[in-house]
């Protein structure tokens, strides 16, 4: 767009709640960055990996989780407290401490987690056994990452 080169990433990352995940995912967006190339014959004006776009936008099924209880986070959805969760999201712990999308930025989020759903439904799911249940969180994300004189124009 006005001989802007933009880069849009989907992806999805290592799922699960198990110790270690959270470190797959991480290292599955590490992977994605450093084993992308675009046109492996160098020309001059063309982006050769994804951090060559002045633009870029990444985004699809992350797996980042909210760091509570099954219990607490619907209880803090049922009084829409989004901030109180978003306080606990793995993601923007990941990103505050530089461990992941180091220059990232996240739109503000003001609506409930956007997994997991019943079928054609509004309700979370959870009537698995209490072992199985997962709670819910923001799987779909977008992240923007722009060139630092590109700022000024983010809308």
């Amino acid at each position: 767009i006005y001989q802007t080169p933009f880069c849009f990433v989907c992806c999805h990352l290592t799922s699960g709640e198990k110790d270690g995940n959270l470190t797959k995912r991480n290292a599955d967006v590490e992977e994605i960055l450093r084993r992308t190339i675009f046109n492996p014959v160098h020309r001059v004006s063309m982006p050769k990996g994804i951090h060559d776009h002045e633009k870029i936008i990444w985004f699809g099924d992350l797996n980042y989780r909210i760091n509570l209880s099954y219990e607490r986070t619907h209880e803090l959805i049922s009084r829409q407290e989004w901030d109180l969760l978003f306080d606990n999201d793995q993601l923007k712990w990941e990103l505050m401490k530089g461990r992941t999308f180091d220059g990232w930025i996240e739109g503000v989020i003001s609506f409930p987690p956007t997994y997991k759903y019943e079928f054609n439904s509004d309700k979370y799911a959870g009537d698995e056994p209490i072992s199985a249940r997962r709670r819910p969180a923001w799987y779909a994300i977008c992240l923007i990452k722009l060139l630092p004189f590109c700022f000024a124009h983010l809308i």
